[in-house]
C-alpha cells in the first residue's frame, strides 16, 4: 500500500511527461516525441496513466491539418497538439467533484470527441472528464481496451443505439438505427476496426450478415459470426446482393451511391464518411440514406464492457508500437488492408 501511495505521490508531483506531438501538419514525419508538461485537472475529469493509446483515423485527418475538409470547414487547431483519442489506463488523480470512479481504477474511453486537437491521447497521462469513460473490462489488457472506445461506439451508434440528442453536422434530420433482427445487413469494410465491431453486433442483434472484405480476411470474419463474404477483389459485392435491408459502409465517400443497387426497396444505407451525393436517386429508390458523428459516451462503454469482458464481442489486434513509434503507426495505418485496430503502447512506470 505505502507503494502505491508513494507512486500516486510522484504522479502528482511530475511536471512533465512524454508525449507526441504536432509542431506543424503533414505526413508521418511531423509526429515528434517529446516532452510535454502534465495536464491539470478541471473540474468533472480524471487524470489517467495511460497504458495503451488506439489509432483511429481521425488522428490523421488532425495530423494532416483536416486537409480531406472544405477549406471553410477546417476547425483551428493551436499548435503544438498532441493526437489522439482512444486510451485505456489506470486513473491517477481525481478532481473533488469525481464520485464514480477512484485512484487505481482501470479505466477506458474515447475522450471529448467530437473535439478538434483536444483529446491529447497519445501521451503517458490524459486529463479526461469522467463521463467519457467506464471501467476496462476485466477480461481484456489495456492494449485490446484500449482498441475498442471509437470503433466500437461508432458500430453501436450507427446500428444499435444513438444514445444522443445533439444535431449531426453533416445532415440536416436526426440519424436513427434500423431494426437489425431477422434483417439482411451487409457490411463494406467489415475486417477494419469499426467493421469487425460491427459484424459482431449486428450478428448479435439477430441480423443476417454479409461481410466484404478481401479473400484473406474470410475465415476471420466468418468466425465473429458473418454468414457470407464477398471478397471484393473477385466480385463487386453491389453486383452480387440486391435485398439486403441494410448496408453499413465503414469506408463511405463518393463511392457509397454504389451500394443503392444493393438494397431493397425501403432500405438503409448507412455510410460512415461523408461524401454520398445520389440523393435523388436514393428518394427514387425508396431508400434512407443516414450517417451520425460518432460521440463520447461513458454509459455505453459501460455497456458494452460486459460484452467485452464475457467474450461475446472480441478486439481484433492489427499490430503495436511504442508510442515513441507512432510515427511507424500511421504508417502502416496508410498501409491500409488492416484488420483489426493499430494500438499504441505506453511505458508503465
Amino acid at each position: 500500500m505505502k507503494q502505491f501511495e508513494d507512486r500516486v505521490e510522484n504522479i502528482k508531483s511530475a511536471k512533465v511527461m512524454n508525449a507526441i506531438r504536432l509542431h506543424e501538419f503533414g505526413g508521418p514525419e511531423t509526429l515528434r516525441y517529446e516532452k510535454a508538461p502534465v495536464p491539470e485537472l478541471k473540474a468533472g475529469e480524471v487524470l489517467i496513466r495511460v497504458h495503451a493509446v488506439g489509432i483511429n483515423p481521425p488522428d490523421w485527418y488532425l495530423r494532416e491539418g483536416y486537409k480531406m475538409l472544405p477549406p471553410d470547414w477546417r476547425p483551428e487547431i493551436p499548435l503544438p497538439a498532441i493526437p489522439g483519442t482512444d486510451v485505456s489506463g489506470v486513473v491517477a488523480a481525481i478532481a473533488a467533484d469525481v464520485k464514480s470512479f477512484s485512484v487505481g481504477d482501470e479505466v477506458f474511453g474515447m475522450i471529448r470527441f467530437p473535439s478538434y486537437g483536444e483529446s491529447a491521447a497519445y501521451a503517458e497521462y490524459v486529463a479526461a472528464p469522467a463521463s467519457d469513460l467506464a471501467q476496462k473490462p476485466n477480461g481484456i489488457d489495456h492494449i485490446h481496451a484500449a482498441a475498442v472506445p471509437m470503433a466500437i461506439l461508432t458500430a453501436w451508434q450507427f446500428l444499435v443505439e444513438l444514445g444522443h440528442n445533439h444535431p449531426n453536422p453533416l445532415q440536416p434530420e436526426m440519424h436513427h438505427p434500423v431494426p437489425l433482427d431477422g434483417r439482411k445487413v451487409m457490411i463494406n469494410g467489415a475486417a477494419g476496426g469499426v467493421g469487425h465491431f460491427a459484424v459482431q453486433l449486428a450478428k448479435l442483434k439477430g441480423a443476417h450478415v454479409i461481410a466484404v472484405a478481401s479473400g484473406g480476411h474470410e475465415s476471420f470474419l466468418r468466425d465473429l459470426g458473418a454468414d457470407e463474404f464477398i471478397d471484393y477483389t473477385k466480385n463487386r459485392p453491389e453486383d452480387m446482393i440486391n435485398d439486403a435491408d441494410l448496408v453499413l459502409d465503414t469506408l463511405g465517400g463518393a463511392e457509397t451511391s454504389r451500394f443503392l443497387r444493393s438494397l431493397k426497396s425501403g432500405g438503409a444505407l448507412f455510410p460512415v464518411f461523408f461524401g454520398f451525393s445520389d440523393a435523388e436517386e436514393a428518394k427514387k429508390l425508396d431508400i434512407t440514406v443516414s450517417m451520425t458523428q460518432v460521440r463520447s459516451d461513458g454509459a455505453q462503454l459501460e455497456e458494452l464492457a460486459k460484452l467485452l469482458d464475457n467474450g461475446t464481442v472480441r478486439v481484433a489486434i492489427d499490430s503495436t508500437f511504442p508510442l515513441a513509434d507512432a510515427q511507424k503507426a500511421h504508417e502502416r495505418a496508410a498501409h491500409g488492408h488492416i484488420r483489426g485496430k493499430i494500438v499504441l503502447t505506453v511505458a508503465k512506470e
